[in-house]
């Protein structure tokens, strides 16, 4: 077996499914040895796309997704997929090809100090120098990326650990004559590293899976959680990505949050785990109910620009923040109860450790009334006319149109935040968007991702028509993979997010102008299934053709030309 073949099996003995990749010849034998073991080797357009879906991949199974490069450019492209995956502290095992061990420094093909510029971006970094070390240093990858706060990691092949021992002493022309001297040493020296290189290749024994328990939370601060609880008068709960890192546990967390009884608001990949309709979530209003709450608890959400840093909670409140990252657990605002360890689990463990409460039916309530009213304004100005498509109207009939086994990936600005007001996860796992880092691109590594985990499910992919020029040329990689995902896109003709906010400020439009460009048709000549969406009226029918178009195999667009509305002015932060 070649070094190709031993990261391969290193993978297959991990259960990896799929490999995320665009093709390169420094790392042309990993894709060769995963598809002869099985695994289902997923070539996208660009490698921020093959990162994004393995990141996807993490976050719906708790696994690593893993994806492959090339180097040097190959390796600078996956960058902020990468930094993204590293602030939502998704697992995930990045395998970047790099020059041959022979000519680093010397001027070979792409050849960059790769380890100066992952380093910062990861949790763990190795450069393999011999055969040997391949198999315990892909294996170590996936312990690392697992371990306590969960995250990206970066294993660096040099492309002669990769291919077979004969080829690369023929290439290194270990056998060749050398008449003069320098030859004859710079022979022996060649001979002399290929052996080092080549010895005890294979040897390593491969590990079976690899599995890492998430931290157990600190059980004494646990039960004063409770203590606290039973004498809150206005409890809220606040749930993140984090407490979803376990995503086995999705379900039993879903289920311990549903015995708490405490209102609730879920944020990230958290939105959804209680389903449609739950009375304990809260989805409007959430600075008011912070303002008013007696006891705040995190779970998994850190004080940052989303809390104003910690300011949205009163200072009165009694305040609890769990988390895996101490980091995270004190940013910005030290808790009452700072509680370190899996989110997930300190919320199962509150749940067993609590008496059934009933004293927070008027709170609830209080909150379910404000709620309820936001509602009803959205629901009013659902029916406003624009000149064109209402973006509210359109996430209202999207939100008509979703099915029980819908899955929701954001990736935009205006569009998909408004989306979030009005668009609901039928279930926990069932929405994915970058996170913190605010990432624009997201949304066909998402997609392809999620798909691949999840071949039942209806997978919509909501794009802002900035996002969207990120990704599109991957209706390519979904038509010739035959994913077939649902995309919205709201076109607007503009980056509005940022508009809203520069125009009254600055009176100046620059940089924030689109067209209403027909990317309708730029992805049925990629091969998927475009629609354009100009009339109100046809919304729902135009959702339906899309629908059965994805039942029938193809990769969707829909062209959603969208009018300008208020319905979210104000509303930037950062």
């Amino acid at each position: 077996m070649h070094g190709g073949d031993l990261i391969a099996s290193v993978l297959a003995a991990q259960g990896v499914q799929f490999l995320f990749t665009l093709c390169g010849g420094h790392i042309s034998p990993i894709l060769a040895g995963c598809k002869q073991r099985g695994i289902r080797v997923i070539d996208t357009r660009h490698e921020v796309t093959a990162v994004f879906a393995a990141d996807a991949v993490a976050r719906l199974t708790g696994r690593p997704g893993v994806a492959a490069v090339t180097a040097g450019p190959g390796l600078t492209n996956t960058i902020t997929a990468v930094k993204n995956a590293q602030i939502a502290q998704s697992p995930l095992v990045l395998l970047g090809g790099a020059a041959a061990t022979m000519l680093k420094g010397r001027g070979a093909l792409q050849d960059i100090d790769q380890m100066a510029l992952l380093k910062p971006h990861v949790k763990w970094a190795q450069a393999v120098r011999r055969v040997a070390d391949l198999v315990p240093a892909v294996e170590q990858a996936f312990r690392e990326a697992q371990r306590g706060v969960p995250g990206p990691v970066f294993v660096e092949c040099p492309v002669d650990l990769l291919y077979d021992e004969q080829l690369i002493r023929q290439w290194y022309g270990v056998g060749s004559k050398g008449r003069s001297l320098s030859d004859q040493a710079m022979k022996l020296y060649f001979q002399w590293h290929t052996h080092r290189l080549f010895t005890g290749a294979g040897q390593a024994p491969i590990s079976g899976r690899i599995e890492t328990l998430a931290p157990e939370p600190d059980i004494a601060k646990t039960v004063q959680v409770v203590e606290q609880l039973q004498k809150a008068e206005r409890p809220l709960l606040l749930i993140g990505s984090q407490a979803l890192l376990d995503a086995p546990m999705a379900t039993a967390v879903a289920n311990a949050v549903a015995h708490l009884g405490i209102p609730v608001y879920l944020s990230g990949m958290a939105r959804g785990l209680l389903g449609k309709d739950h009375p304990l979530q809260m989805r409007h209003r959430r600075r008011e109910a912070l303002k008013e709450a007696d006891m705040v608890i995190l779970a998994g959400v850190p004080c940052d620009f989303r809390l104003d840093y910690g300011r949205h909670i009163r200072r009165s409140a009694f305040y609890v923040s769990a988390n895996r990252s101490k980091a995270d657990m004190m940013l910005n605002r030290r808790p009452n109860v700072g509680v370190l360890g899996d989110a997930g689990r300190f919320l199962r463990h509150l749940a067993a450790l609590l008496p059934p409460m009933t004293r927070w039916a008027a709170w609830q309530a209080q909150l379910r009334q404000r709620d309820q009213a936001r509602n009803a304004e959205i629901a009013r100005q659902i029916h406003e006319r624009t000149d064109k498509i209402s973006p509210v109207h359109l996430c209202s009939e999207i939100e008509s149109s979703l099915g029980p086994n819908a899955l929701l990936v954001g990736d935009g600005g205006d569009f998909v935040a408004t989306a979030s007001y009005i668009v609901q996860p039928r279930g926990p796992l069932a929405w994915l968007d970058p996170g913190a880092f605010g990432t624009l691109g997201v949304g066909a590594g998402f997609a392809l991702g999620a798909k691949l985990c999840r071949p039942d499910a209806e997978v919509w992919a909501l794009f802002g028509d900035g996002a969207l020029g990120y990704s599109l040329v991957e209706f390519d990689t979904f038509a010739r993979h035959q994913i077939p995902v649902i995309a919205v896109v709201g076109n607007d003709a503009g980056w509005t997010q940022i508009a809203r906010e520069q125009v009254e400020i600055l009176k100046d439009d620059v940089g924030t102008v689109l067209d209403y460009t027909a990317y309708h048709r730029a992805a049925a000549e990629l091969g998927a299934a475009g629609f354009a969406l100009e009339d109100p009226e046809l919304v729902p029918d135009v959702l339906q053709k899309a629908r059965y178009a994805a039942a029938d195999g193809r990769p969707v667009l829909v062209n959603a030309i969208l009018g300008k509305t208020d319905f979210r002015k104000g509303s930037l932060s950062m």
